[in-house]
């Protein structure tokens, strides 16, 4: 099952080492919807790998505005506390999946 990031948690769940995948999604969004399933079979495929979850906008705003996240879904690949490579609106898991793998 994918993680949970909220405001509270994210400082040490996401950056905190390694590699994590970041959806930000909303209940409201159609696309998002699209993605959710992908994120949860990579989440189960990257087991131990990398930490890859969601992260609500509209229960946490503070992580959202930090990271400028003005259209979802943003999905944002954070290693070792950094940014490093940003998938913004609906994407392939295969896509996905080789943009994980090239920061693993």
């Amino acid at each position: 099952m994918a993680f949970v990031f909220t405001d509270s948690n994210f400082q040490e769940s996401a950056l905190a080492g390694g590699v994590s995948v970041v959806d930000f999604w909303a209940e409201w969004c159609g696309p998002c919807r699209l993605i959710g399933p992908i994120i949860e079979d990579l989440a189960k495929e990257y087991d131990g790998k990398a930490t890859i979850g969601k992260v609500n906008v509209d229960d946490n705003p503070e992580v959202s505005l930090k990271y400028g996240v003005r259209s979802i879904p943003t999905i944002l690949i954070i290693k070792d506390g950094e940014v490093v490579d940003k998938q913004v609106g609906v994407t392939t898991k295969a896509t996905l999946a080789a943009k994980i793998a090239a920061h693993l």
